[in-house]
């Protein structure tokens, strides 16, 4: 296997010398078995001899070694400890952290469970309640933790300290309050908690439309792309993730769940599935978007066996999700532009805006970005200002 990496009879001994030989060539064997240039399996092969360098004592060679062990002796080659981690668990040589223990662990779990075989709900949901209950019970002091003890006074300052801190806005905190209501209502069927709990649980009152969705301009988006102009896998990955965000509005799993089969590159359309509704949307390939996807999959995807178009591009290769949250948020930052949010989210915010800017209606815009409610694409009526100047400064030709 080495020989077919490396040629330089120096270099050779060095890897064959080294410790966790026949776990090193595991790992490299399957770098190329996924079709690795050879110069990333080269460097994959020196980091990895590094790493079992660093960590692998001579008295003690098969160590179970710890989290911060591993973090300690790469403290000097701080970039190889992703890698170390996710070879060295792999291979059973670091020794796993003990599960958070989560309060209620298993009133939640008989309450997902219901969710899902009585319910029925959509995995979205069930996991959006269950968060919500999780972080909700987290915070409740040690004494409290016994959900009979739980009071609405103690509920309504729990909203008030996510309120406080600045980090949900207040039409976020109303669907916490209807997670845990559904939770409690769960929670009286079987008598863990006291009666009339979750008709008394009420979140903050919100107002229609009391803020604006703020994302980058259309300069900015335009700079943004031009970042990811180049041939470096990066790169080619991010374009097509950016345009379908800032030019479709596309959600982040929206994008993240897409599929190979998804894409009609015969008729120039794909398909995605709503993050919020479940029902198919339909979008005509542009150009240009369509390029970018090609070339990815042409030259950065590695081979795999999942059907996600986009994959994470070092191993173990799966489908991107809250990878996507970074790689918007990094790139956004670099540009020096002040926004409340950073993430995927921002962009679509963009696409929204830059509709509107064009002229097209409400319904319109709304169907693009696949609003079930009209209401939710009504207050970008708010944002283009420039838009509304032009309306008020109309000549009405007499009319009035």
């Amino acid at each position: 296997m080495l020989d077919q990496v490396f040629t330089q009879p120096f270099t050779l001994a060095r890897q064959r010398t080294g410790p966790l030989l026949e776990e090193r060539i595991a790992f490299l064997t399957q770098l190329v078995s996924k079709s690795y240039p050879q110069r990333s399996v080269q460097n994959y092969a020196r980091d990895l001899l590094t790493i079992a360098q660093a960590v692998v004592r001579a008295d003690r060679p098969r160590k179970v070694l710890t989290l911060a062990e591993v973090k300690r002796k790469l403290a000097k080659q701080r970039r190889l400890y992703p890698l170390a981690v996710r070879w060295l668990q792999s291979i059973g040589r670091v020794r796993q952290p003990a599960a958070p223990l989560i309060p209620g662990a298993k009133k939640i779990t008989e309450f997902v469970d219901y969710m899902e075989h009585v319910e029925e709900l959509r995995p979205e949901t069930i996991r959006k309640h269950r968060w919500v209950v999780e972080q909700f019970l987290a915070q409740m002091d040690a004494k409290s933790r016994s959900l009979h003890k739980i009071t609405p006074p103690q509920i309504d300052a729990a909203f008030q300290k996510l309120l406080d801190r600045g980090n949900y806005s207040r039409r976020t905190v109303p669907g916490f309050a209807s997670s845990l209501r559904a939770f409690f209502r769960f929670a009286e069927t079987r008598g863990w908690c006291r009666k009339g709990l979750a008709a008394a649980i009420r979140g903050p009152r919100v107002f229609s439309q009391t803020s604006l969705p703020l994302g980058p301009s259309w300069e900015d988006v335009r700079r943004l792309l031009a970042m990811t102009e180049g041939n470096h896998p990066r790169n080619i990955l991010a374009r097509p993730i950016l345009m379908l965000f800032a030019i479709y509005g596309l959600r982040r799993g929206e994008v993240s769940r897409l599929r190979l089969e998804d894409i009609d590159w015969e008729h120039e359309v794909f398909r995605v599935v709503s993050s919020k509704t479940g029902q198919v949307r339909t979008y005509p390939l542009t150009r240009s978007v369509g390029n970018a996807i090609l070339r990815y999959l042409q030259e950065a995807r590695p081979k795999s066996s999942h059907r996600e178009v986009f994959l994470s591009l070092r191993f173990p290769f799966g489908p991107l999700r809250e990878s996507l949250w970074s790689m918007v948020g990094r790139r956004l930052r670099s540009l020096q532009v002040s926004l409340p949010h950073y993430g995927p989210h921002s962009l679509r915010h963009a696409c929204a805006s830059q509709l509107l800017a064009s002229g097209l209606s409400l319904k319109e815009i709304g169907d693009q970005l696949g609003h079930a409610d009209p209401d939710s694409t009504r207050i970008y009526a708010k944002v283009d200002l420039v838009g509304l100047r032009e309306v008020a400064d109309f000549d009405l030709g007499g009319v009035l």
